[in-house]
């Protein structure tokens, strides 16, 4: 988009843009989301900004009506395979703020230099202030949403001081961080349940969400002791365990209740409701990138639906599903072994090598075992060979991962099928363009064919692998 699309966006607050970019407005120093609903400013007042860090690093703040620190990741870097896209996914990972520049440089195989000069070409931000603007976001969650200590907010959501903490929060939001808890809506912790207890989020998605299918699936492969998924459909709740850098977590995401507005399993709302409990409120970005990962709400819809519903065979699979998404995973490693052995056979593994949870939270129980552990325990076979290659780092399922070379690992590994290695292309690396061996897709749903064998699979068309 050129500046005159992007104002026209602006002007007519449209949503499909937002996380897309960002616009400052000179007079008054605010940097906004398109959406926003505060009088459109002067096009000649109005700067554009690819990232929210590039507009905190000119300067401005954070608008408190359209909360644009809030809104969905843009859908390029996601999807995107190079190493601009690689980076922002480990930057979301938390990878900076636990192993600085450098090892995010090492992780891309570059030296600190030249990602700082792409992203910064790119996203008109370098790795540091994309992970400062993450931090800021983290901690005004912690702090609207816990009892946290103002200290240990600031610890917990990566600064390295008080004073640095403090600094950015007045810079991002203009107020203090007792200013933002004061502003907060109050929970009484008296009357709380246990289940309510934690950390309350709303998962923004741009565009239609078509949860039910997404929850299907979930069910399908649900592992005890790991996750579950319990309730009626429309009113689901998915849990499951989470392996964090400095911890664990339990995880507790809604499937949205239809409304009469929309289409049947679809609604039009912005976001899914979560709760996260955690051992350490460090892991808190980390947690909410593989949520987010996982339920794919980073994806442009629009764009997905334009491309395949341009086509004959898709067209009415995609108007009666708009919104279907392409679930990712909350665990790459988990994942990958998941998609090899099958639901009955890693409850087993869970049972026999999951490391338990210090507190049960209903029926989940366990973490997934680790690679290492299982390779230990397992040697031999492609569950051996194939736990071994991610214990050793032979094979990387990082966000960060190179997609070309972690399948080229993967396919290298003794027994292991093209099938699995497409689904965990699909579902562990996030590839929106995903052909498994044996489908016949046209090159016009290119860059989204992973969306549409979701399309014709929820129509019974193609088998669930």
């Amino acid at each position: 988009m050129d500046e005159d699309s992007r104002f026209e966006a602006v002007r007519s607050r449209d949503a499909r843009f937002d996380g897309a970019f960002f616009f400052g407005v000179r007079t008054t120093g605010i940097y906004c989301r398109p959406s926003c609903p505060a009088l459109t400013p002067k096009r000649r007042n109005v700067r554009f900004f690819a990232t929210a860090a590039a507009a905190q690093g000119s300067g401005f703040r954070a608008c408190r009506r359209c909360r644009p620190d809030a809104v969905p990741g843009s859908a390029d870097w996601n999807v995107r395979a190079d190493v601009v896209g690689r980076a922002v996914r480990l930057i979301g990972d938390g990878v900076v703020d636990r192993e600085g520049v450098a090892g995010l440089a090492a992780r891309l195989g570059y030296s600190a230099r030249q990602v700082q000069r792409q992203l910064t070409a790119e996203l008109g931000a370098g790795p540091v202030a994309l992970a400062r603007a993450q931090r800021a976001h983290t901690a005004r969650v912690l702090t609207q949403t816990t009892e946290l200590p103002i200290t240990e907010i600031a610890f917990a959501s990566g600064f390295a001081s008080v004073r640095q903490f403090n600094d950015t929060i007045r810079a991002v939001y203009a107020a203090t961080p007792s200013e933002l808890r004061a502003a907060a809506p109050q929970r009484d912790l008296r009357t709380a349940t246990p289940a309510a207890i934690g950390i309350p989020l709303r998962l923004a998605h741009r565009g239609p969400y078509r949860a039910g299918p997404v929850f299907d699936l979930l069910a399908a492969e649900a592992v005890a002791g790991v996750d579950e998924v319990t309730g009626a459909p429309g009113r689901r709740v998915h849990r499951r365990t989470l392996r964090l850098p400095h911890g664990t977590g339990v995880a507790a995401v809604h499937e949205r209740a239809r409304t009469s507005r929309a289409a049947p399993g679809a609604h039009p709302g912005g976001w899914l409701d979560a709760r996260l409990h955690l051992t350490d409120p460090r892991d808190l970005t980390t947690a909410v990138q593989r949520l987010r990962r996982l339920f794919d709400l980073d994806a442009d819809p629009w764009a997905v639906d334009e491309r395949l519903g341009a086509d004959p065979r898709l067209a009415p699979l995609v108007a009666a599903r708009p919104g279907l998404r392409s679930p990712g995973a909350a665990d790459p490693d988990e994942l990958a072994v998941r998609a090899l052995v099958g639901p009955a056979v890693a409850a087993r593994l869970v049972r026999a090598h999951g490391k338990p949870l210090d507190t049960p939270h209903g029926g989940l129980t366990h973490l997934f075992p680790e690679p290492a552990v299982l390779a230990e325990a397992l040697p031999h076979g492609t569950l051996g060979a194939l736990t071994a290659a991610l214990a050793d780092g032979r094979l990387r399922l990082d966000p960060g991962a190179d997609r070309d070379s972690a399948e080229a690992a993967l396919l290298a590994v003794p027994g292991m099928d093209a099938a699995t290695a497409a689904t965990v292309r699909t579902r562990a690396l996030g590839d929106p363009d995903v052909a498994p061996p044996g489908t016949d897709l046209p090159d016009s749903w290119r860059p989204w064919r992973s969306y549409a064998l979701h399309h014709l699979r929820a129509a019974g068309e193609l088998e669930t692998p």
